[in-house]
Protein backbone atom coordinates (compact mmCIF):
# COMPACT_ATOMS: atom_id res chain seq x y z
CA UNK A 1 0.00 0.00 0.00
CA UNK A 2 1.47 3.42 -1.04
CA UNK A 3 2.45 5.41 1.99
CA UNK A 4 0.00 8.39 3.36
CA UNK A 5 2.79 11.63 2.79
CA UNK A 6 1.34 13.28 5.65
CA UNK A 7 2.31 10.75 8.17
CA UNK A 8 5.95 11.58 7.14
CA UNK A 9 6.53 15.12 6.11
CA UNK A 10 9.93 13.38 5.18
CA UNK A 11 8.37 11.00 2.37
CA UNK A 12 8.60 11.77 -0.81
CA UNK A 13 5.44 11.28 -3.09
CA UNK A 14 5.46 7.92 -5.43
CA UNK A 15 7.25 8.63 -8.41
CA UNK A 16 8.50 7.10 -11.71
CA UNK A 17 11.82 7.04 -13.21
CA UNK A 18 10.01 8.80 -16.30
CA UNK A 19 9.67 12.03 -13.17
CA UNK A 20 12.72 11.58 -12.42
CA UNK A 21 14.08 12.43 -16.20
CA UNK A 22 11.84 15.01 -16.23
CA UNK A 23 13.56 16.56 -13.02
CA UNK A 24 16.99 15.90 -14.47
CA UNK A 25 16.11 17.80 -17.63
CA UNK A 26 14.79 20.37 -16.18
CA UNK A 27 17.97 20.94 -13.83
CA UNK A 28 20.17 20.59 -17.05
CA UNK A 29 18.12 23.41 -18.63
CA UNK A 30 17.97 25.66 -15.32
CA UNK A 31 22.11 25.21 -14.80
CA UNK A 32 22.88 25.67 -18.82
CA UNK A 33 21.07 28.82 -18.86
CA UNK A 34 22.81 30.27 -15.70
CA UNK A 35 26.13 29.69 -17.78
CA UNK A 36 24.19 31.71 -20.69
CA UNK A 37 22.51 34.27 -19.02
CA UNK A 38 25.37 35.70 -16.70
CA UNK A 39 24.78 38.88 -15.81
CA UNK A 40 27.44 40.79 -13.42
CA UNK A 41 30.41 42.21 -14.95
CA UNK A 42 32.50 39.20 -12.13
CA UNK A 43 30.65 36.59 -13.55
CA UNK A 44 31.77 37.05 -17.29
CA UNK A 45 35.10 38.16 -15.76
CA UNK A 46 35.78 34.79 -13.90
CA UNK A 47 33.82 32.82 -16.78
CA UNK A 48 37.34 34.62 -19.00
CA UNK A 49 39.62 33.92 -16.36
CA UNK A 50 38.71 30.15 -16.20
CA UNK A 51 39.08 30.27 -20.04
CA UNK A 52 42.67 31.58 -19.86
CA UNK A 53 44.00 29.65 -17.01
CA UNK A 54 43.13 26.62 -19.46
CA UNK A 55 44.66 27.75 -22.17
CA UNK A 56 47.61 29.07 -19.86
CA UNK A 57 47.72 24.92 -18.72
CA UNK A 58 47.73 23.69 -22.36
CA UNK A 59 50.17 25.86 -23.65
CA UNK A 60 52.83 25.17 -20.46
CA UNK A 61 56.22 24.07 -21.74
CA UNK A 62 56.90 20.31 -21.86
CA UNK A 63 53.74 19.96 -20.04
CA UNK A 64 55.53 21.11 -17.08
CA UNK A 65 52.85 20.45 -13.47
CA UNK A 66 51.06 23.35 -13.06
CA UNK A 67 49.53 24.20 -9.79
CA UNK A 68 45.85 23.98 -8.86
CA UNK A 69 44.94 27.14 -7.73
CA UNK A 70 41.34 26.16 -6.55
CA UNK A 71 42.57 22.88 -4.39
CA UNK A 72 43.66 25.63 -1.84
CA UNK A 73 41.47 27.39 0.91
CA UNK A 74 40.87 30.40 -1.14
CA UNK A 75 39.53 29.85 -5.08
CA UNK A 76 41.34 31.48 -7.03
CA UNK A 77 39.09 31.17 -10.26
CA UNK A 78 35.84 29.98 -10.26
CA UNK A 79 33.28 28.60 -13.13
CA UNK A 80 29.94 27.23 -13.81
CA UNK A 81 29.12 24.22 -15.14
CA UNK A 82 26.10 22.90 -16.37
CA UNK A 83 24.75 19.47 -16.15
CA UNK A 84 26.04 17.35 -19.20
CA UNK A 85 24.12 15.13 -20.78
CA UNK A 86 24.18 11.72 -20.75
CA UNK A 87 26.00 10.11 -23.32
CA UNK A 88 25.28 6.10 -22.89
CA UNK A 89 24.20 3.69 -20.09
CA UNK A 90 26.29 2.00 -18.13
CA UNK A 91 27.24 -1.74 -19.43
CA UNK A 92 26.04 -4.59 -17.26
CA UNK A 93 27.91 -7.77 -16.61
CA UNK A 94 27.17 -10.81 -13.96
CA UNK A 95 28.63 -10.85 -10.67
CA UNK A 96 28.61 -14.54 -9.57
CA UNK A 97 26.23 -17.07 -11.67
CA UNK A 98 23.08 -15.31 -12.20
CA UNK A 99 23.11 -11.75 -10.70
CA UNK A 100 23.17 -8.75 -13.56
CA UNK A 101 24.82 -6.29 -11.78
CA UNK A 102 25.89 -2.48 -14.27
CA UNK A 103 29.37 -2.06 -13.90
CA UNK A 104 29.52 1.00 -11.57
CA UNK A 105 28.02 0.05 -8.41
CA UNK A 106 26.77 3.60 -5.90
CA UNK A 107 28.53 3.45 -3.13
CA UNK A 108 26.81 3.83 0.40
CA UNK A 109 29.40 5.72 2.01
CA UNK A 110 27.88 9.37 1.37
CA UNK A 111 24.39 8.11 1.82
CA UNK A 112 25.20 6.42 5.07
CA UNK A 113 27.29 9.15 6.48
CA UNK A 114 30.70 7.89 6.45
CA UNK A 115 33.18 10.42 5.24
CA UNK A 116 36.66 10.16 4.76
CA UNK A 117 37.70 13.75 5.45
CA UNK A 118 41.14 12.96 6.48
CA UNK A 119 40.77 15.54 9.47
CA UNK A 120 38.13 17.43 8.56
CA UNK A 121 35.84 16.39 11.88
CA UNK A 122 32.38 18.17 10.14
CA UNK A 123 31.79 16.49 7.14
CA UNK A 124 30.25 13.36 8.30
CA UNK A 125 27.51 15.34 9.61
CA UNK A 126 27.24 17.14 6.94
CA UNK A 127 26.72 14.71 4.03
CA UNK A 128 24.06 13.41 6.53
CA UNK A 129 22.34 16.58 6.38
CA UNK A 130 22.45 16.43 2.81
CA UNK A 131 21.35 13.26 2.00
CA UNK A 132 17.52 12.80 3.51
CA UNK A 133 15.28 10.42 2.50
CA UNK A 134 14.11 12.97 -0.41
CA UNK A 135 17.32 13.23 -1.83
CA UNK A 136 18.44 9.50 -1.25
CA UNK A 137 15.19 8.62 -3.28
CA UNK A 138 16.57 11.69 -6.12
CA UNK A 139 20.18 10.12 -6.30
CA UNK A 140 18.66 6.84 -6.96
CA UNK A 141 16.88 7.03 -9.38
CA UNK A 142 19.19 9.88 -11.52
CA UNK A 143 21.49 6.56 -10.70
CA UNK A 144 19.25 4.04 -12.73
CA UNK A 145 18.42 6.36 -15.25
CA UNK A 146 22.26 6.50 -15.81
CA UNK A 147 21.90 2.70 -15.93
CA UNK A 148 23.25 1.79 -12.50
CA UNK A 149 20.98 -0.92 -11.06
CA UNK A 150 22.97 -1.92 -8.02
CA UNK A 151 23.83 0.17 -4.55
CA UNK A 152 26.68 -0.82 -1.97
CA UNK A 153 25.25 -0.53 1.76
CA UNK A 154 24.71 -2.67 4.78
CA UNK A 155 21.71 -3.97 6.97
CA UNK A 156 20.99 -0.67 8.24
CA UNK A 157 20.11 0.88 4.88
CA UNK A 158 17.57 -1.66 4.40
CA UNK A 159 14.75 0.01 4.96
CA UNK A 160 16.01 2.95 3.10
CA UNK A 161 15.96 0.69 0.47
CA UNK A 162 12.38 -0.95 1.04
CA UNK A 163 10.89 2.40 1.40
CA UNK A 164 12.51 3.19 -2.28
CA UNK A 165 11.20 0.21 -3.78
CA UNK A 166 7.32 0.82 -2.21
CA UNK A 167 7.38 4.79 -3.07
CA UNK A 168 8.70 4.17 -6.63
CA UNK A 169 8.96 1.62 -9.64
CA UNK A 170 12.69 1.91 -9.00
CA UNK A 171 15.08 -1.31 -9.24
CA UNK A 172 18.19 -1.08 -7.86
CA UNK A 173 19.47 -3.81 -6.15
CA UNK A 174 21.04 -3.94 -2.78
CA UNK A 175 24.76 -5.54 -2.26
CA UNK A 176 25.12 -5.67 1.30
CA UNK A 177 28.52 -5.54 2.97
CA UNK A 178 28.46 -7.34 7.27
CA UNK A 179 30.01 -8.09 9.88
CA UNK A 180 31.39 -10.66 11.93
CA UNK A 181 28.36 -10.65 14.41
CA UNK A 182 26.14 -13.65 13.62
CA UNK A 183 22.87 -11.21 14.59
CA UNK A 184 24.27 -8.78 12.05
CA UNK A 185 25.06 -11.82 9.18
CA UNK A 186 21.55 -12.62 9.64
CA UNK A 187 20.00 -9.49 9.23
CA UNK A 188 21.79 -8.40 6.38
CA UNK A 189 21.20 -11.61 4.38
CA UNK A 190 17.18 -10.70 5.36
CA UNK A 191 17.19 -7.39 4.44
CA UNK A 192 16.53 -7.48 1.06
CA UNK A 193 20.14 -8.09 -0.28
CA UNK A 194 20.74 -9.21 -3.69
CA UNK A 195 24.57 -9.96 -2.39
CA UNK A 196 26.37 -10.01 0.53
CA UNK A 197 30.06 -10.40 1.67
CA UNK A 198 32.00 -9.78 5.08
CA UNK A 199 33.26 -6.32 4.63
CA UNK A 200 36.89 -5.43 4.45
CA UNK A 201 37.96 -4.10 7.80
CA UNK A 202 35.99 -7.08 9.28
CA UNK A 203 38.08 -9.44 6.69
CA UNK A 204 41.44 -8.01 7.62
CA UNK A 205 40.91 -8.57 11.14
CA UNK A 206 39.50 -11.85 11.06
CA UNK A 207 42.69 -12.87 9.41
CA UNK A 208 44.85 -10.80 11.53
CA UNK A 209 43.17 -12.74 14.68
CA UNK A 210 43.47 -15.93 12.98
CA UNK A 211 39.72 -16.93 12.82
CA UNK A 212 39.82 -17.95 9.17
CA UNK A 213 37.07 -20.87 9.92
CA UNK A 214 35.31 -17.75 10.93
CA UNK A 215 35.51 -15.92 7.86
CA UNK A 216 34.74 -19.52 6.01
CA UNK A 217 31.59 -20.00 7.94
CA UNK A 218 29.90 -16.64 7.10
CA UNK A 219 30.79 -17.22 3.37
CA UNK A 220 28.59 -20.49 3.84
CA UNK A 221 25.92 -19.16 5.94
CA UNK A 222 25.44 -16.20 2.47
CA UNK A 223 25.71 -19.18 0.05
CA UNK A 224 22.92 -21.24 2.54
CA UNK A 225 20.90 -18.21 1.52
CA UNK A 226 21.08 -18.28 -1.93
CA UNK A 227 22.84 -15.22 -2.38
CA UNK A 228 26.01 -14.80 -3.96
CA UNK A 229 28.79 -14.49 -1.20
CA UNK A 230 31.84 -12.12 -1.31
CA UNK A 231 35.07 -10.94 0.40
CA UNK A 232 36.18 -7.70 1.34
CA UNK A 233 39.47 -6.46 2.34
CA UNK A 234 41.82 -2.99 2.13
CA UNK A 235 45.17 -5.09 2.70
CA UNK A 236 45.45 -7.81 -0.48
CA UNK A 237 47.27 -10.17 2.17
CA UNK A 238 43.85 -10.65 3.53
CA UNK A 239 42.75 -12.22 0.22
CA UNK A 240 45.95 -14.29 -0.25
CA UNK A 241 45.40 -15.70 3.54
CA UNK A 242 41.98 -16.67 2.28
CA UNK A 243 42.85 -17.94 -0.50
CA UNK A 244 45.42 -20.15 1.18
CA UNK A 245 42.40 -21.71 3.70
CA UNK A 246 40.29 -22.48 0.68
CA UNK A 247 38.21 -19.54 0.83
CA UNK A 248 37.16 -18.41 -2.32
CA UNK A 249 34.15 -16.35 -2.85
CA UNK A 250 31.62 -16.13 -5.34
CA UNK A 251 33.33 -12.40 -6.19
CA UNK A 252 35.93 -10.18 -4.47
CA UNK A 253 35.95 -6.32 -3.03
CA UNK A 254 39.60 -4.38 -2.91
CA UNK A 255 40.15 -1.16 -2.72
CA UNK A 256 42.42 -0.19 -5.68
CA UNK A 257 43.63 3.33 -6.47
CA UNK A 258 47.24 4.98 -7.49
CA UNK A 259 49.39 6.35 -4.96
CA UNK A 260 49.94 9.49 -7.05
CA UNK A 261 47.96 11.79 -4.76
CA UNK A 262 50.19 14.42 -2.35
CA UNK A 263 48.56 12.77 0.90
CA UNK A 264 49.58 9.16 0.40
CA UNK A 265 53.01 10.42 0.26
CA UNK A 266 52.67 11.86 3.52
CA UNK A 267 54.86 9.47 6.07
CA UNK A 268 51.99 9.11 8.59
CA UNK A 269 48.93 7.39 7.17
CA UNK A 270 46.15 9.25 8.83
CA UNK A 271 42.70 8.05 6.89
CA UNK A 272 44.34 9.01 3.28
CA UNK A 273 45.54 5.77 1.94
CA UNK A 274 42.92 2.54 0.88
CA UNK A 275 45.38 0.38 -1.02
CA UNK A 276 48.96 0.14 0.10
CA UNK A 277 50.09 -2.29 -2.57
CA UNK A 278 48.00 -1.81 -5.99
CA UNK A 279 50.85 -3.39 -7.61
CA UNK A 280 49.98 -6.39 -5.47
CA UNK A 281 46.51 -6.27 -5.73
CA UNK A 282 46.35 -6.48 -9.65
CA UNK A 283 49.08 -9.44 -9.55
CA UNK A 284 46.53 -11.20 -7.28
CA UNK A 285 43.73 -10.79 -9.52
CA UNK A 286 45.49 -11.38 -12.25
CA UNK A 287 45.33 -15.45 -11.52
CA UNK A 288 41.91 -14.85 -9.99
CA UNK A 289 38.42 -16.06 -12.70
CA UNK A 290 36.27 -14.35 -9.77
CA UNK A 291 34.53 -11.26 -10.54
CA UNK A 292 36.33 -8.12 -9.01
CA UNK A 293 34.89 -4.96 -7.46
CA UNK A 294 37.20 -2.87 -7.17
CA UNK A 295 36.50 0.17 -4.49
CA UNK A 296 38.36 3.35 -3.00
CA UNK A 297 39.21 3.48 -7.14
CA UNK A 298 39.25 7.36 -6.33
CA UNK A 299 41.03 7.59 -3.22
CA UNK A 300 37.92 8.66 -1.10
CA UNK A 301 38.03 12.02 -4.02
CA UNK A 302 42.15 12.52 -3.77
CA UNK A 303 42.12 11.27 -7.57
CA UNK A 304 39.96 12.17 -10.43
CA UNK A 305 37.47 9.95 -11.82
CA UNK A 306 39.32 10.04 -15.08
CA UNK A 307 42.87 9.27 -13.58
CA UNK A 308 41.00 6.33 -11.08
CA UNK A 309 38.52 4.49 -13.48
CA UNK A 310 41.26 4.52 -16.51
CA UNK A 311 43.58 2.88 -13.15
CA UNK A 312 40.87 0.50 -11.90
CA UNK A 313 40.21 -0.83 -15.38
CA UNK A 314 43.73 -0.91 -16.94
CA UNK A 315 44.48 -2.69 -13.26
CA UNK A 316 41.83 -5.64 -14.35
CA UNK A 317 38.77 -4.51 -12.54
CA UNK A 318 35.30 -5.66 -13.30
CA UNK A 319 33.29 -3.84 -11.59
CA UNK A 320 34.23 0.23 -9.83
CA UNK A 321 31.98 0.77 -6.66
CA UNK A 322 31.83 4.50 -6.42
CA UNK A 323 30.56 6.67 -4.11
CA UNK A 324 28.92 9.99 -5.90
CA UNK A 325 26.17 12.82 -5.05
CA UNK A 326 23.53 13.11 -6.46
CA UNK A 327 25.39 15.76 -9.07
CA UNK A 328 28.09 13.41 -9.83
CA UNK A 329 26.50 11.06 -11.63
CA UNK A 330 25.95 11.54 -15.17
CA UNK A 331 29.43 12.94 -15.48
CA UNK A 332 31.33 10.09 -13.87
CA UNK A 333 29.32 8.09 -15.56
CA UNK A 334 29.88 9.72 -18.89
CA UNK A 335 33.74 9.34 -17.93
CA UNK A 336 33.24 6.14 -17.46
CA UNK A 337 31.47 4.61 -20.59
CA UNK A 338 34.30 6.93 -22.53
CA UNK A 339 36.75 5.13 -21.10
CA UNK A 340 35.34 1.65 -21.18
CA UNK A 341 34.76 2.27 -24.97
CA UNK A 342 38.42 3.55 -25.19
CA UNK A 343 40.52 0.87 -23.83
CA UNK A 344 44.24 1.82 -23.48
CA UNK A 345 45.53 -1.59 -24.46
CA UNK A 346 47.40 -1.56 -20.92
CA UNK A 347 45.05 -4.71 -19.36
CA UNK A 348 46.47 -7.77 -19.02
CA UNK A 349 43.59 -9.85 -16.75
CA UNK A 350 40.31 -12.00 -18.10
CA UNK A 351 37.81 -9.81 -19.78
CA UNK A 352 34.43 -10.21 -18.12
CA UNK A 353 31.82 -9.99 -20.89
CA UNK A 354 28.51 -7.83 -20.51
CA UNK A 355 25.56 -8.95 -20.36
CA UNK A 356 22.72 -7.25 -23.15
CA UNK A 357 21.04 -4.86 -21.89
CA UNK A 358 18.31 -4.45 -24.29
CA UNK A 359 17.83 -8.80 -23.93
CA UNK A 360 17.74 -8.54 -20.09
CA UNK A 361 15.48 -5.40 -19.86
CA UNK A 362 13.12 -7.32 -22.03
CA UNK A 363 13.00 -10.08 -19.72
CA UNK A 364 12.91 -8.00 -16.87
CA UNK A 365 9.54 -6.62 -18.07
CA UNK A 366 7.96 -10.18 -19.13
CA UNK A 367 8.64 -11.28 -15.65
CA UNK A 368 6.81 -7.98 -14.03
CA UNK A 369 3.85 -8.99 -16.26
CA UNK A 370 3.93 -12.47 -15.40
CA UNK A 371 3.62 -11.69 -11.34
CA UNK A 372 1.17 -8.99 -12.28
Amino acid sequence: MQPNPSENPRSPQHVTRRDALKTTVAAALASTASVAGLRSYEERNLVAQEAQNAANGANAANGAAQVDGRSGATRTSFAVKPRAKLNAKVPLAKLGKDLVVSRVILGGNLIGGYAHARDLIYVSDLIKAYHTEQKCVETFMLAEECGINAFLGDWNQGQMMANYWKWTDGKMKLISQCTDDPDVVKRTIDCGSAAVYPQGETCDRLVREGKLDRLAEIVETIRDAGLPAGLGAHRVETLQAALDFGIVPDFWMKTYHPLTYWSAQHPQECDNVYCRRPDDTKAFMEARPEPWVAFKTLAAGAVSPQQGFRFALDGGADFLCVGMYDFQIVDDINIYTDIAANPSGARTRRALPDVDRAEYERKLEEAEEADA
